[in-house]
C-alpha cells in the first residue's frame, strides 16, 4: 500500500506596505560619501576666512608674506590688540560701540513692526491689504544703491550727516521681515484662535502681544538674526553719510586697511577679528533658541 504524501504550500511572509515605505525614505534620505565630502569642504571653505583672521591677528607683518602661510597662532595678540584698540585715527572701540547701538535698534525695530505688520496683512480684513502687500513686495525689487543719492539728500535736509539716526531710522523697518512674517503668521496662527481671543475681550493689540507674538517667536528669532548681521556688517550706506568721527566698526575697518601708505595688514586682521566676535557671541548665545524655535514651529505647522 502506497501512502501519498501531500504538499502543503508554503506561506511567504509579506512585509507590511508601510514598512517597505519606511525603507525606501530612509535609503532616500541615507547620505552618501560624497554628500559627506560636499559638506566638509563647504565647513572649511565658511570657517577658514574667520579662522585665518584669527591666526593673523596673533602674529606679526612677516607672517602675511610667508610661503607656505602659518597655520598655527602667535604670540602677538595682545601687542596687535593694543595697537588697534589705541589707534586714534580708526577709533575702533568707539566704532564697536556705534554699532551694537545702531545694530540692536535696527533689530528691535524690525522686529517689532515686521511682526505687527505681518499679523495685520495675514489675518486682519481692510480695504486695500493685497495693494499695500503688493508695494511692498516692489520695494524688495527695489536695489539699495538706487536710493542712496536721495536719502542722502534727505539726511542733508535734516542735518543727520554724521550722526547714528542717519544709519538707524532709514531701515527701522525692512519689506522682507513683513513678508517673511506675513508668511509665517498665515500658516502658524489659526483664525479660530484669533476668534476665540475676540469673544473673550481681547484688543487687536492684545491678540497680537499675547497671541500672536508667541506664535511668530521662531521666525521672529531668525529675522532678528540676519538683521543684526546685516546691519554689523553694513558697509556703504554708513560710508557715505558717516564720517571718522563718527564711525561704524566697518568704517574703522576701512581706515585702519587705507590710512597709511603701507597698509598694516596684521592691524587689519587684527581689527576683523575683533569686529567677527560680537557676531560669534550673538550667535552662540541664541543659535541654540533660533533652532530650537525653527524646530518648534516646523512641527506645529
Amino acid at each position: 500500500m502506497t501512502a501519498t504524501l501531500e504538499r502543503r504550500p508554503v506561506a511567504r511572509k509579506v512585509e507590511p506596505k508601510h514598512r517597505k515605505l519606511r525603507s525606501a525614505s530612509a535609503t532616500l534620505w541615507q547620505a552618501s560619501p560624497l554628500t559627506y565630502l560636499g559638506l566638509i569642504i563647504a565647513i572649511v571653505l565658511s570657517i577658514f576666512p574667520i579662522l585665518w583672521s584669527f591666526i593673523m591677528a596673533t602674529r606679526d607683518n612677516s607672517s602675511v608674506y610667508q610661503i607656505p602661510p602659518p597655520f598655527t597662532p602667535g604670540t602677538h595678540l595682545g601687542t596687535n590688540v593694543s595697537r588697534v584698540l589705541n589707534n586714534t585715527d580708526a577709533s575702533f572701540l568707539y566704532g564697536l560701540a556705534n554699532s551694537a547701538v545702531v545694530a540692536s535698534v535696527v533689530t528691535l525695530s524690525v522686529v517689532f513692526f515686521s511682526t505687527l505688520a505681518g499679523f495685520a496683512f495675514a489675518k486682519l480684513k481692510f480695504k486695500g491689504r493685497n495693494a499695500l502687500l503688493l508695494i511692498i513686495i516692489l520695494t524688495m525689487m527695489v536695489p539699495t544703491q538706487l536710493g542712496i543719492i536721495p536719502l542722502y539728500m534727505i539726511m542733508v535736509k535734516l542735518g543727520w550727516t554724521d550722526t547714528l539716526q542717519a544709519v538707524i531710522v532709514p531701515f527701522l523697518v525692512k519689506g522682507f521681515g513683513v513678508f517673511m512674517m506675513r508668511q509665517y503668521a498665515a500658516s502658524a496662527v489659526s483664525d479660530e484662535l484669533i476668534e476665540a481671543a475676540r469673544v473673550d475681550g481681547c484688543s487687536t493689540f492684545r491678540i497680537y502681544w499675547s497671541i500672536v507674538l508667541p506664535a511668530l517667536r521662531p521666525a521672529a528669532a531668525v529675522l532678528g538674526l540676519l538683521t543684526f548681521m546685516e546691519t554689523w556688517n553694513d558697509f556703504l550706506w554708513p560710508y557715505v553719510v558717516l564720517t571718522g568721527d563718527t564711525p561704524t566698526v566697518q568704517i574703522s575697518l576701512q581706515i585702519l586697511a587705507t590710512a597709511y601708505y603701507k597698509t598694516d595688514y596684521v592691524q587689519v586682521f587684527t581689527g576683523t577679528a575683533l569686529a567677527i566676535v560680537p557676531l560669534l557671541v550673538v550667535f552662540i548665545a541664541f543659535g541654540r533658541q533660533i533652532i530650537g524655535g525653527i524646530m518648534e514651529g516646523s512641527v506645529k505647522a
